[in-house]
């Protein structure tokens, strides 16, 4: 298999394994952090070849899971609002906090749904609470409880 093909495959497959090509994912960090992508790479804990190894699609997958945690947590930490403004302060702490968490990944950590039941769930959450006070107690809940963060946050969408 030629190299073009081999990326467009593996492309593809970090469509499939993660929402979309890693490459883009990386990019809007570097953009939203403004920081290089060498840095960006010792902050998640990879070298900066693998990581750019990983967003030009020559290797389809990040093979330590604790750096796509990292990864998952600079993403949410984007739309913390101080962050989200690009207050120099939040975004340098915000990089810090994650270079030096040491993230475990279980199945927790990575929620995957709560199956034919969870449209009732989240109905009853809807029900007793307002929208403003599920996300605020999904922020306050984030960092040791992230999957009934993710719960609170669904709950408190309204779409």
């Amino acid at each position: 298999m030629d190299d073009h093909k081999i990326v467009q495959r593996n492309i593809a497959l970090q469509r499939e394994w993660y929402g979309e090509p890693l490459g883009d994912r990386v990019r809007r960090l570097v953009v939203a952090f403004d920081v290089s992508q060498a840095y960006l790479a010792e902050v998640l804990g990879i070298s900066a070849p693998m990581l750019s190894q990983v967003m030009s699609g020559r290797r389809a997958k990040i093979g330590n899971p604790v750096v796509l945690a990292r990864l998952i947590m600079l993403e949410r930490k984007v739309l913390t609002p101080d962050v989200a403004a690009g207050t120099k302060e939040a975004l340098r702490t915000a990089l810090e906090d994650v270079k030096a968490s040491r993230p475990t990944v279980n199945r927790d950590s990575f929620p995957v749904g709560l199956g034919p039941d969870e449209t009732t769930v989240l109905g009853t959450l809807r029900e007793i609470a307002e929208e403003e006070n599920l996300l605020e107690a999904a922020e306050r809940l984030d960092t040791d409880f992230p999957a009934i963060a993710d719960l609170l946050r669904r709950a408190g969408k309204t779409e």
